[in-house]
């Protein structure tokens, strides 16, 4: 049984979970759980221990210096929980780490035995993949969960998705045979500028999440840093004609896609974000990648840990996938199996 020591009791309690590596494509997931720690202030009240769940010559512990102490940091999961303010106030558990290099069976009981301790009602995990999608059109997020009733409740794509999964997939298993309500949320990123990071898949990601559990999310300097992001791909797709090309037929393939709805359900979300915001006023309280079609994208793995991550000084020529298409995204965001 799990004991916890400093933690109040919370007012219905949601879990927010993201991971890095394969399942966090631009940082985009793990960074929006970060926004959401770093504007709320979290209190972090539990660690899992490293030692059970990380390969260090994987995922490598870093040496700090401590006012001249030497110190380490291993990488690991956290949890820490925020209190949202408002009309109607209630906790987020937010959680944080690298996707475990083993024994995932028992990492996910692990964070299910937080959640059972401190009655959370629902657990969201955020995700996000590489996709044949156009930087200049808004993001796409998929919500899917295994719960039919839940999906139709929650407006939500019921999961079909067979293929590799990561631990998104797994632990929204976990939930699942568990009886724990359980989303994920994926942010589809243009494969050809996957380097972190994507302010404009994680700005997509937190207002996704906004509407989902009725928060109001105080997003700081994410609109003005998701602009400068795209100006800044712009500016370089502009300078290489082929990508240029490129970006116009994502462009051409995904308007014509999504004509039919582009005056319906996305434009009325919109509006009722917009309402939500105006009403709150004033200040707001304070490996490679999973890919559209399931595979790992090897052509845009993430730079050697010890060798830093540079930013790119262009965007990467246009490397479609065999079976992936503009309108490929949205099936490949159901990650659900069930292997290690």
């Amino acid at each position: 049984m799990i004991e916890l020591e400093g933690v109040p009791e919370l007012i219905d309690p949601v879990m927010v979970a993201a991971f890095e590596g394969w399942n966090d494509a631009g940082d985009a997931a793990s960074t929006a759980v970060a926004h959401l720690d770093r504007e709320w202030k979290g209190e972090v009240f539990a660690a899992l221990d490293a030692e059970d769940y990380y390969d260090f010559q994987v995922n490598r512990p870093t040496v700090w210096m401590d006012s001249g102490v030497r110190k380490i940091t291993w990488p690991t999961t956290r949890l820490s929980v925020v209190r949202v303010g408002g009309e109607k106030p209630r906790d987020l558990v937010l959680v944080r780490g690298i996707e475990p290099s083993m024994r995932w069976r028992s990492f996910c009981n692990e964070l299910l035995g937080f959640a059972h301790e401190l009655g959370v009602e629902l657990v969201v995990i955020l995700g996000a993949l590489l996709g044949d999608t156009p930087h200049t059109r808004p993001v796409p997020i998929s919500g899917t969960t295994s719960d039919a009733d839940l999906a139709q409740r929650m407006d939500l794509e019921e999961t079909k998705y067979e293929g590799p999964t990561g631990i998104v997939g797994i632990l929204q298993e976990a939930c699942t045979h568990a009886g724990v309500p359980a989303v994920s949320l994926w942010a589809a990123v243009p494969h050809y500028v996957s380097q972190p990071p994507n302010p404009k898949a994680t700005l997509a990601l937190l207002n996704r999440l906004e509407d989902l559990i009725d928060v109001r999310i105080p997003l700081g300097e994410l609109p003005e840093d998701a602009r400068a992001w795209q100006v800044g791909v712009d500016q370089l797709a502009a300078e290489d004609s082929e990508v240029a090309e490129y970006v116009q037929t994502l462009e051409e393939a995904r308007d014509t896609a999504e004509l039919p709805e582009a005056s319906g359900e996305a434009i009325a979300r919109e509006f009722e974000r917009y309402l939500r915001r105006r009403d709150g006023g004033g200040s707001p309280p304070p490996g490679g990648h999973a890919t559209a079609d399931g595979s790992d994208s090897a052509s845009y793995l993430r730079d050697n840990p010890s060798a830093g991550r540079p930013k790119p000084t262009r965007p990467a020529k246009p490397e479609t996938e065999p079976g992936t298409g503009p309108d490929t995204g949205p099936e490949a965001d159901d990650e659900d199996s069930s292997e290690e």
